[in-house]
């Protein structure tokens, strides 16, 4: 869409809230006059206040919007960009809601976290007050204004709970016995790449042990361990016992509160793995069904049953020891709103102690997207969504962290449900941004996290097996970094 912008350079906004509305639709910034269906986006300042107006002209029509503030308001540059930022973006739904569009349930907000805007408007004004602040300056629904102040507890809960030295492990095995249809991680089949594993694990010992210094350095302490992908189950009971006694050596955990491993797929549990995993203090694995309809497991590329995923929580259960996540996902290929439901209650009657309701999110790099795939509508995936909602509160679950992403149908957002005491205290961390992640593995993102305002640090790992391979010795350089930003940034001295 063409997009004239007037009086400011907001473009970042401007594309956040273009991304929410029409999400189909890619920015212009064509030169010359304005013409053709576009947005013309302004922001003006007078005496008394700061106006953003936009004008939508589609389909032959012209629609407004206008946000206002007072410029008393503008007190610092901080607060005047967000705040300008934010006329902006209100000022362009309103336009769009003039035109007819369907008033999105996250409405005005955009952006990952709606945790982010939530937390400061409790600490300031208490619980009721932010509800109500949500709801009226970005037009959130009730009902999700309220599933994030649930969330919101847990996150302020979680925050109190950790010290200045507390930090988040993260340990990327990016294998999987197939490539799921939806999927965009960098994750490569064992079909395909066997004879990468056992080089990938040789490298990433060595990242764990150049991560390690630096941690036993700064006296830095994990609190939580996470083994994401790909699927870490994809490695052989011999290849797990080498990285997780590799961690145990370069790591001081004896203050390690959860230990997580992504089991995943059902047809990487073994008894075997498992007993190995449990051995090192591992108390939480995730068994991801996606959906429990054997024709939408076939659809997504899933080489299991629903049958497979059954027995492979019995021989968890059987184990013992493990807190359970189960994965899901509203709005697959050839699901329905029926089957979704038939798929959740059977997941209920298994009793994880947790259940994580993702939507769809159609990412480039996915052979969904590639291939066109029908899918289901957002007023169905709504409806699925606002029955796990209602089922997972009946059973005792409550939502504990939620995320929102780019592309996802229907503009909802995926929610962590937890049963009392079972909270995944990294799936907060992370997502809230309370304390430091420690990344090792290919595409591992290390954020170095600051809490005095100042920018955090951010680098990844090279994300395909090889280039990570090859590049190891970058890689485990690249660690110096940490010592740097916590000398630099006073961290450790609060």
């Amino acid at each position: 869409m063409r997009i004239y912008l007037s009086g400011h350079e907001y473009r970042y906004a401007v594309e956040q809230m273009l991304l929410t509305l029409f999400p189909g639709e890619r920015p212009e910034y064509p030169a010359g006059e304005p013409e053709g269906e576009r947005l013309e986006v302004a922001l003006h300042r007078a005496a008394v206040y700061t106006t953003a107006s936009c004008a939508l002209l589609r389909g032959g029509k012209r629609f407004r919007g206008t946000a206002r503030a007072k410029n008393s308001a503008l007190t610092d540059r901080i607060t005047t960009e967000r705040i300008c930022q934010r006329l902006v973006k209100n000022a362009m739904y309103r336009a769009a809601l003039a035109s007819g569009l369907r008033r999105p349930v996250w409405g005005a907000l955009t952006g990952v976290r709606p945790g982010k805007v939530l937390l400061p408007l409790i600490r300031a004004n208490g619980e009721a007050e932010a509800l109500v602040r949500l709801e009226r300056d970005y037009d959130v629904s009730p009902e999700r204004a309220a599933l994030c102040l649930d969330a919101a507890r847990h996150t302020l809960a979680a925050a109190d709970s950790l010290e200045g030295r507390d930090v988040c492990l993260y340990v990327g095995i990016p294998f999987c016995p197939t490539r799921c249809a939806y999927c965009s991680f960098v994750s490569q089949s064992v079909e395909k790449s066997m004879k990468l594993i056992e080089p990938f694990l040789d490298a990433l010992l060595r990242e764990i042990e150049a991560t390690g210094e630096q941690a036993r350095r700064l006296g830095l302490r994990p609190v939580a361990v996470y083994f994401g992908g790909g699927t870490p189950t994809t490695l052989s009971p011999e290849q797990l016992e080498r990285v997780c006694a590799k961690l145990e050596s370069c790591f001081e955990l004896s203050a390690l509160r959860e230990y997580t491993v992504e089991a995943g797929r059902p047809d990487t549990i073994t008894a075997e793995k498992l007993a190995v995993l449990r051995a090192h203090g591992v108390d939480r694995v995730s068994v991801n069904p996606q959906s429990m309809s054997d024709a939408v497991l076939e659809a997504i590329g899933r080489r299991h049953s629903a049958a497979d995923i059954v027995a492979a929580l019995e021989t968890v259960r059987a184990v013992g020891g493990f807190a359970v996540n189960m994965d899901l996902i509203a709005g697959l290929p050839g699901d329905s709103a029926e089957g979704f439901r038939a798929t959740l209650e059977t997941v209920l009657a298994l009793a994880p102690e947790n259940v994580t309701v993702h939507t769809l999110s159609l990412k480039r790099g996915s052979r969904i997207l590639a291939e066109g795939t029908p899918l289901p509508g957002a007023e169905e995936v709504g409806e699925m969504l606002d029955f796990a909602s209602a089922r997972l509160r009946a059973e005792g679950y409550g939502p504990y962290y939620l995320y929102r992403q780019k592309f996802m149908s229907g503009g909802f957002e995926n929610v962590g449900w937890t049963r009392e005491g079972c909270v995944n205290l990294y799936n907060i961390c992370i997502m809230e941004e309370l304390c430091s992640i420690l990344a090792m593995g290919a595409g591992g993102s290390t954020k170095l996290i600051r809490h005095d305002g100042g920018r955090n640090l951010r680098f990844i790992a090279p994300k395909y097996p090889l280039e990570y391979i090859q590049g190891i010795d970058g890689v485990c350089a690249e660690k110096e970094q940490i010592g740097t930003f916590y000398r630099e940034s006073g961290e450790l001295e609060e």
